[in-house]
């Protein structure tokens, strides 16, 4: 994205600025029924701040800049609050008439189910009944460079799920594990199953299962009857030397069917909330043609390796994925505030959210 296109969208979205400042009024758009991830706010998080852009690591904060978004309701990390600030940010949400969903690491140790606990004690009293967690930060691709390693991992998850199960029940909390580009569908159905908990499910993703070279909408599919909470993207993909190249864009730009994907996670969950996870980044680099991305994947078969390349082909975006590393800082804020200013309003007027 170069820095006339980011001036561009600004202008499309002229209540945009007052949004983004903390010391003027706005009216900003009509209500959408979608809520934000912390994480639309990538750049907010990696970098300083513009004097003029509100940090956003604070519930509070988050609660007013999404309100100001017209979003229906946010998922952020609450941490471990006193009684004062827990009543603070439910007078906040129910001033705007919005939701809550936690985020929170899942126990590693017995030592740490007591972290945990107080995690998923504070996000109840807060209002949230779902919270989000992963298994892994990464990719499984980048971080591991054998399947012992990635078994390693996978005994790993699956004692701290078991440690996390309890508390979750204890709490009546739906913990939603993200499809973090570190299980395949049937690796995470495997120890779903194997759990049979009503209190854990999927944070589904539709945009990280491609990067495994799933089939997205297939996924979708699999992942529907277990889903508690989403992040709900669109993806651009293009080809490169090594593999293909894989970048969030505003809805309705890429290549998900967007309609069929809610269509069907609403047909298997009537509740379910939809959230924005629209991250402004370069275009993450999928490295399927080397020998490193294969070391934990040698169980997929090369037909899922050309049929993963055949679609990258199909799909692949009409111009240069977009890049904001080359932006100044302030250009990039823009940048990402009107790439969620574009998703909201395509979710609001394309897919009845």
């Amino acid at each position: 994205m170069k820095r006339r296109t980011a001036l561009k969208m600004l202008a499309a979205a002229p209540w945009l600025s007052s949004v983004l400042r903390a010391d003027e009024p706005a009216t900003g758009p009509a209500r959408v029924q979608m809520g934000l991830v912390i994480h639309s706010f990538w750049v907010r998080r990696d970098k300083p701040l513009a004097p003029d852009y509100p940090p956003l690591g604070d519930p509070l904060a988050f609660v007013a800049a999404a309100a100001k978004f017209g979003a229906a309701g946010i998922q952020t990390g609450i941490g471990v609050r006193d009684a004062d600030y827990v009543q603070r940010l439910r007078q906040a949400l129910d001033e705007h008439q919005m939701y809550l969903e936690g985020t929170a690491a899942l126990p590693r140790t017995a030592d740490d189910v007591s972290r945990f606990d107080d995690e998923l004690r504070v996000a109840k009293e807060a209002g949230a009944r779902v919270v989000r967690t992963v298994c892994m930060n990464g990719r499984r691709y980048e971080t591991y460079d054998s399947a012992r390693q990635f078994r390693e991992f996978a005994d790993q998850a699956w004692k701290s799920l078991q440690l996390a199960e309890p508390v979750a029940a204890k709490y009546a909390m739906r913990l939603a594990v993200e499809n973090h580009k570190d299980w395949r569908v049937e690796e995470m159905l495997e120890w779903l199953n194997k759990l049979k908990s009503e209190h854990v499910g999927v944070c589904l993703d539709t945009g990280n299962s491609i990067a495994l070279l799933e089939e997205p909408h297939e996924v979708v599919e699999a992942y529907a009857p277990w889903t508690f909470t989403t992040h709900l993207k669109d993806m651009g993909v293009a080809e490169y030397e090594d593999g293909f190249l894989l970048s969030e864009v505003p809805l309705g730009q890429g290549f998900l069917d967007l309609p069929r994907i809610i269509g069907v996670l609403r047909k298997a969950r009537p509740e379910l909330r939809f959230n924005l996870e629209m991250i402004t980044r370069d275009p993450l680099r999928v490295p399927c043609l080397t020998k490193k991305y294969w070391a934990t994947l040698g169980h997929v078969s090369g037909s899922v390796l050309a049929e993963a390349l055949a679609r990258v082909r199909h799909h692949s975006f009409p111009r240069p994925l977009p890049t904001v590393s080359a932006l100044d800082h302030r250009a990039q804020l823009n940048a990402e505030a009107a790439n969620v200013t574009a998703s909201l309003a395509y979710a609001q007027g394309h897919l009845k959210l």
